[in-house]
């Protein structure tokens, strides 16, 4: 289960849109939150996410 489009909506305004801070592009916002989302409703590990949800390294370091 992922965000529907009317929770994003809310949520996508308070993301940041800067560059990255290491010149490199930010990763999709909407996937990091659905793999941490993911991450408290299971209680899976880090390294257990799926791959659909990325890096598990990106997901981790998004919500730090």
């Amino acid at each position: 289960m992922s965000l529907t489009n009317a929770q994003w909506a809310q949520i996508e305004p308070l993301l940041p849109v800067r560059p990255h801070p290491t010149g490199g592009r930010w990763r999709d916002h909407r996937q990091g939150i659905d793999a941490i989302a993911f991450k408290y409703r299971t209680g899976c590990p880090w390294m257990g996410l799926p791959a659909e949800f990325g890096s598990w390294k990106g997901a981790h370091n998004g919500l730090r």
